[in-house]
């Protein structure tokens, strides 16, 4: 068995107290220590594949140096890896470790409770709360024995911190790219459930034709299951209009497959004859489909970065505000081959 190096071993080799190997390895603050003395421990400590023992330090300092990362089931699904590697790289600067749980998305309020309750048996120093939609929620009251902060959700009580998407400036975005290109009839393949993502993405439509001085034409939203198969009774309702559109929004990637094929049902080309654009950049639909989807990226990577930014503050004590607002990070608009500039003629048969 090979025994750990420990403080003792740094300062015998270094030829210091033990007092200051700790000093300079844990940086102590307002301890002089010459800037020789310090390299010269710290490349002793490289050498020996010194490592801190956090459990002693969490002894000592009542802090376990663990945040846990609570899902709804995020960690099952695609784009969850981005949410999990900005989280895990953003601990890893803090010299934080990530705990993770993954929980039921039905989970009823004891299922959710005693989630959070084994992360704080494990005594993590906070906690991160995602959900895989965009939502108001309300979070276990044991939630806020620690510091914490939600992901892609509001509290509905207005008191833990939150970050979600810009869901109204990403479709806000993808209409001007689409009249940017020439398109004026655009229409837009909706989502029929009332959640908040449905709301933002109609609201940022309405505002992207605004902005870009065209007429909404009713006759030009379809509103459907937020799956293939509404994609594609969203595109049959809208190529049927008297006058169909040159372009359509998807309100996501999947409904933007359906599209897809019921323009190939009708010997219609993407971009030739219509443009698509989807939203969530969601892998492998969006660059999986042919040609490749342009679409609005949602920006899990840095939700996940920010989440844990928030929570390293709250643990050193920097004020934040509640959740009454949450921080709106934007979705980019990622651009493949499935927008050209509209035809002069009408689309062909």
């Amino acid at each position: 068995m090979v025994s750990r190096v420990g403080l003792k071993d740094v300062a015998e080799a270094a030829g210091v107290s033990i007092t200051t190997v700790s000093h300079v390895l844990n940086e102590t603050p307002h301890v002089r220590v010459s800037p020789q003395t310090r390299q010269r421990v710290q490349d002793v400590a490289a050498r020996l594949n010194y490592r801190p023992n956090r459990m002693a330090r969490g002894l000592r300092t009542r802090s376990s140096g663990m945040i846990g990362l609570l899902t709804e089931e995020i960690a099952t699904t695609p784009h969850a890896g981005r949410i999990i590697l900005g989280a895990q790289e953003a601990a890893s600067r803090h010299n934080l470790t990530l705990a993770i749980i993954n929980s039921a998305l039905m989970a009823d309020a004891d299922e959710r409770r005693e989630d959070v309750n084994a992360l704080l048996d494990r005594h993590v120093d906070g906690i991160i709360y995602a959900t895989v939609y965009h939502d108001v929620v309300s979070p276990p009251a044991e939630l806020r024995s620690v510091p914490a902060v939600l992901i892609g959700a509001r509290d509905r009580a207005g008191q833990v911190p939150s970050v979600v998407p810009d869901e109204q400036q990403g479709a806000h975005d993808a209409v001007l790219a689409l009249a940017a290109a020439g398109h004026r009839r655009i229409a837009f393949a909706g989502n029929s459930d009332d959640v908040p993502a449905t709301r933002g993405r109609r609201v940022g439509y309405l505002t992207g034709m605004a902005a870009a001085g065209l007429t909404v034409d009713p006759d030009l939203i379809a509103d459907a299951e937020s799956e293939p198969l509404g994609g594609h009774e969203s595109a049959s309702r809208l190529l049927a209009a008297a006058e169909p559109p040159t372009a359509i929004f998807c309100y996501n990637d999947r409904m933007a497959m359906g599209v897809y094929r019921a323009l190939n049902d009708r010997g219609l080309r993407i971009p030739e004859d219509l443009s698509v654009i989807g939203f969530d950049d969601q892998q492998p639909i969006a660059s999986g489909l042919f040609p490749g989807l342009t679409t609005v990226a949602l920006p899990h990577y840095e939700m996940g970065a920010w989440a844990v930014e928030s929570l390293a503050a709250q643990l050193a004590g920097t004020p934040t505000d509640g959740g009454s607002q949450p921080l709106r990070l934007p979705c980019p608009l990622v651009t493949r081959s499935s927008v050209a500039p509209v035809r002069t003629g009408p689309p062909s048969p």
